[in-house]
């Protein structure tokens, strides 16, 4: 498995490789052998430096382009492996990668990971001392570095530009690219001076690279960046590890504690609100609550900002209260949840956020909570805003696809990867409409009771006044402005302040009503209302649910991928895990950049017991296996077992994948339960129609457990595999042939299975399918 950007950038091989110029041909004048292709040097880098014995989706493609000299746009979402794509083709290409990089934290924490396997790395910004700068100009001009990673402001200057053309360069890499959009969500003006790049240096290749673009910023990157002839790759934006949960808003602080009790308990995570004095308050009130939360906004000294976000990357299970200036860049792979306490500017900016999730593959959850206020409040950032009638377009554009996403009573993600331009087929069965299904009821008559009410006001009231005159309150104002002698005065009364409240925040988004610019929370008739008031359109509402965190019973905590491993793995994780923490501390670096928890579990699963053994583990490159090794394997050592799981298995005579020694098998063992056979029940609830997680909720089991119900079931043939797991043939077929396809060594294992399917199936769904194949084999 390649990892995601938060370590990939973290190895070089001993002796620099010569440029692949002749790269793909089969043989040279002179040569003594074949040459091997660009490809199969880029492989044999990422083996060899990395650690990683392939690459993810388009990762490959995109090496190979840019290393023979091609220029690339690359949309991949957080988690995809951008980083890769720039620096292995850095280490192909003879000369310096200059990397554009829009923050200092970023820049630092790349080049940690980078020299922490040997890569001359370095960056130049301001938090340099006058010598510090000095020597790296020092090392740039003599040959020094593979990677620079430098602003965009200090990239453009003359001198800089000038001391580039005196030193051979390998490629230029923009991070980050979405910034050169002046309509995007984190625009940074200086971004829009890199076109130089294309006029001073027409011959050197350019990639540029971002997570999220919807159409228009994309069309931005590419002529702003003069990019308009380059590849162009984009991924899937599917982060299918991220549940996504929206609630309405009643008391978000109280909301988000209870999500926070409930689900992610001492995990790192990360909360937006939208204004500083909002992110000091929640902080403080957090730490009353026994969270160990932090603040970061512009507004704190630097000194305070740097100390929090360093507390947050290197401790476990620290919170971050912020505005969107945190987060950008932050390469923690294991932040549990992303919390928006107050509605994003857009769905982009949204999907950028709640990016910085589950890096690290493992199951996290992105948790908003929206109101009405919170329409009038970004309607109101938005107009304040510089930009003329097109800007204002664009802007009202993305603010109603994401009060769509809000609204929606179908699947959260098709509604997200939509917006994206992309489809997927089928829900997705980890967003809180599909967990649990929303109802919908005909709401045209409640539609056109509030719009009347609207217009008979005069358009100059809020939610809250327009329900008292619905509900037929004689509240002093109501009497005072005569609203209790209008016709829809009291015709409200089959609905409550809640229901009211949700009608009317509906209605915005469904473009019936609109709020005004000023920010004063007024509604007046949108411009679709006609066709409604006149009953020539329906109208179909979604009944909101108890909100979490209000009452009712919260949803199961998530489990992580450790929680897979058997108890003794488990033991062994935790053992390397505090080895880990040792080593970070002693080096001045955070845990993950020594080794990601995935490859720990890896280690903890297999048990290697030598060098030879270690290297051949996912994650541990050269530089680190001479680096951390012995340390590990002592460890290791330590705690094996008496038969260590890391023995290959034979593999079985038929295709079907042999499960590894140590790991539980496919079937259980029931256990009745007061009300019957357990397994019976769980199969009852599938049928008809609940979730695995809804099962889990509905009967106070752990997801795993009904996870193994369910493999039992596949296994003895009284659900089928599409049952189960909900997928087509065609996504089943995938996962089957991938099962088939893995070496001797780690069949039937789950962990290997997923790695190979990229990260996009969870290991109960992985485990069904392997429970279906057929033992007797093809």
């Amino acid at each position: 498995m390649t990892p995601p950007p938060s370590d990939v950038g973290d190895g070089r091989p001993a002796g620099r490789p010569s440029a692949p110029s002749d790269a793909g041909a089969p043989g040279a004048p002179g040569a003594s052998g074949p040459t091997p292709t660009i490809r199969a040097r880029a492989r044999e880098l990422l083996q060899q430096v990395w650690g990683y014995q392939d690459f993810l989706g388009l990762q490959g493609d995109v090496i190979e382009h840019v290393a023979a000299g091609g220029d690339a746009l690359v949309l991949m979402p957080t988690g995809g492996g951008k980083s890769i794509c720039y620096q292995l083709p850095a280490l192909l290409r003879d000369g310096v990668a200059v990397v554009v990089s829009p923050l200092i934290a970023l820049m630092q924490d790349q080049v940690v990971a980078l020299r922490n396997v040997g890569v001359r790395a370095a960056f130049l910004n301001s938090s340099l001392e006058p010598a510090a700068r000095r020597e790296v100009e020092a090392d740039l001009e003599a040959g020094r570095l593979d990677l620079l990673y430098v602003a965009p402001e200090r990239l453009v200057t003359a001198d800089f530009l000038r001391r580039l053309e005196r030193v051979p360069l390998a490629l230029f890499a923009i991070d980050e690219a979405h910034c050169v959009s002046q309509w995007g969500h984190d625009f940074r003006p200086e971004y829009i001076a890199l076109d130089v790049l294309a006029e001073r240096f027409p011959n050197v290749p350019r990639i540029a690279l971002t997570a999220t673009a919807d159409a228009v910023t994309r069309r931005e990157m590419a002529q702003r960046l003069r990019l308009e002839d380059a590849r162009r790759y984009t991924s899937s934006f599917d982060r299918p590890n991220i549940r996504y949960t929206v609630v309405d808003k009643q008391n978000a602080r109280q909301q988000l504690l209870r999500f926070y009790r409930d689900r992610h308990q001492g995990d790192a995570g990360i909360v937006y609100c939208l204004s500083r004095k909002s992110v000091d308050s929640t902080a403080q009130w957090l730490r009353r609550e026994g969270v160990d939360a932090v603040a970061y906004h512009a507004g704190l000294d630097r000194e305070t900002r740097a100390a929090h976000q360093e507390r947050f990357l290197r401790e476990d299970g620290v919170v971050v209260v912020a505005t969107i200036a945190f987060g950008m860049g932050i390469d923690k792979p294991d932040v549990r949840f992303v919390a928006h306490l107050d509605l994003p500017k857009s769905l982009e900016g949204y999907y950028q956020e709640t990016g910085r999730a589950g890096r690290d593959g493992d199951p996290a959850d992105a948790f908003l909570t929206y109101g009405l206020q919170d329409v009038v409040q970004v309607r109101r950032l938005l107009a304040s805003s510089d930009g003329g009638e097109e800007h204002a377009r664009v802007t009202q554009q993305r603010l109603e696809a994401l009060l769509g996403f809000c609204e929606t009573a179908g699947c959260r993600r098709q509604v997200l990867l939509r917006y994206f331009g992309e489809t997927l087929e089928e829900r997705c069965g980890n967003c809180d409409t599909c967990l649990t299904p929303v109802r919908t009821f005909d709401g045209t008559v409640a539609a056109q009771k509030l719009l009347s009410t609207v217009v008979r006001t005069g358009q100059r009231f809020g939610a809250g006044h327009l329900t008292d005159v619905l509900l037929g309150k004689r509240t002093k104002r109501v009497e005072a402005l005569g609203h209790a002698e209008l016709s829809t005065f009291g015709i409200g009364t089959e609905l409550d302040e809640k229901g009211w409240r949700s009608v009317a925040r509906q209605l915005v988004a469904g473009g019936q009503l609109v709020t005004d610019a000023e920010g004063h929370g007024s509604l007046r008739v949108g411009p679709v209302a006609g066709p409604v008031l006149r009953g020539e359109t329906a109208v179909e509402l979604r009944e909101d649910r108890t909100p979490v965190g209000v009452k009712g019973r919260g949803a199961p905590k998530r489990r992580r991928s450790v929680d897979e491993l058997p108890g003794d793995a488990r033991e062994r994780f935790e053992a390397l895990r505090a080895v880990r923490a040792e080593i970070a501390r002693e080096s001045g670096v955070p845990p993950y950049v020594v080794f990601h928890d995935a490859t720990l579990r890896e280690m903890a699963e297999r048990v290697p017991l030598d060098a030879a053994g270690l290297g051949t583990v996912q994650g541990v490159g050269a530089t680190k296996l001479e680096r951390y090794g012995d340390r590990f394997l002592a460890v290791l050592r330590e705690v094996a077992p008496e038969s260590p799981v890391a023995a290959p298995v034979p593999a079985r005579s038929t295709s079907v994948p042999a499960p590894a020694a140590g790991t539980a098998p496919l079937a259980f063992d029931a256990t009745p339960d007061e009300e019957g056979d357990t397994v019976e029940r769980t199969r009852a609830l599938i049928l008809d129609g609940f979730a695995p997680e809804a099962v889990a909720a509905e009967r106070n089991l752990k997801l795993r457990t009904v996870e193994r119900h369910l493999a039992e079931l596949v296994a003895r043939g009284d659900l089928t595999v599409q049952e189960a797991t909900g997928l087509d043939a065609a996504r089943i077929a995938e996962i089957e042939a991938a099962a088939v396809a893995l070496p001797d060594e780690v069949r039937g294992r789950l962990r290997p299975l997923r790695d190979a399917l990229g990260g996009r199936y969870e290991y109960g769904v992985l485990r069904c399918v392997l429970s279906g194949l057929d033992p007797a084999g093809p």
